[in-house]
């Protein structure tokens, strides 16, 4: 059957700007599937703690007003990361579109509000053992491996296109969270190489096509004029 009629966990989250180092969490949404299809789903609405700029506003609609009636973002953060760890910690893959933004983005929240990391709820599932932080799925890191040629944008309401995928409402955690997964699954019924690859061994194939990928990036901002480039290659957190 492969990997993608399994379990798989869609994970979105939309935030306060794009730098993951310094966004803060506005919505969240975990999305239990089946096949594609959703079982299960939990959705947040945080206080990020701090101003919403208008621009980000604008893409998902959520105004500082409205977050201020959201819950604590610590408490947010650490229920989305005890989530996605008992989720791993059973071998289901989690599915996020460009996981290292969103991952990144939630590891640096728990480091700010002075929580537990993923690898350290990790290690006390695994009885003190160090755990490696998956198995992830990202469409996006997929579709730029395996269809690398292809022109165009390569941003969620694009790629769905390409993959036959609807999203009805695009920035919206849980709507973009379910997309992922049936990319993901599109994918896979696209690329049979994939779909018969374990979780961990695509993990790991998307590991090396990542950082393919940014070191390849980097070279053609550098070509451009940019000396200073640097596109960092880790994946699926930096």
């Amino acid at each position: 059957m492969g990997w993608h009629q399994e379990l798989l966990i869609g994970f979105d989250l939309e935030t306060t700007g794009t730098d993951p180092a310094e966004a803060r969490i506005v919505t969240a949404a975990v999305v239990e599937t089946k096949g594609g299809e959703p079982i299960g789903r939990r959705e947040w609405l945080a206080d990020p703690g701090v101003p919403i700029p208008d621009e980000a506003a604008a893409i998902h609609g959520i105004t500082s007003e409205r977050a201020a009636l959201g819950r604590p973002a610590r408490e947010v953060a650490d229920e989305i990361a005890g989530i996605l760890v008992a989720h791993w910690s059973a071998g289901a893959p989690v599915v996020a579109y460009n996981a290292a933004f969103d991952l990144t983005i939630l590891a640096a929240e728990l480091q700010r509000h002075g929580l537990p990391s993923l690898g350290e709820r990790l290690a006390a599932e695994a009885a003190g053992t160090a755990a490696e932080t998956g198995p992830v799925v990202d469409p996006l890191t997929m579709d730029r491996a395996l269809d690398r040629y292809r022109r165009g944008k390569r941003n969620l309401e694009t790629v769905c296109g390409v993959y036959g995928v609807t999203l009805d409402d695009a920035h919206e955690a849980g709507a973009d969270a379910l997309a992922a997964v049936r990319v993901a699954c599109a994918l896979a019924d696209r690329y049979p190489e994939v779909a018969g690859s374990a979780p961990w061994d695509l993990h790991r194939d998307q590991v090396r096509w990542y950082a393919e990928w940014a070191r390849g990036y980097e070279a053609w901002l550098r070509g451009r004029g940019d000396a200073t480039a640097t596109v960092d290659t880790r994946w699926p957190l930096r």
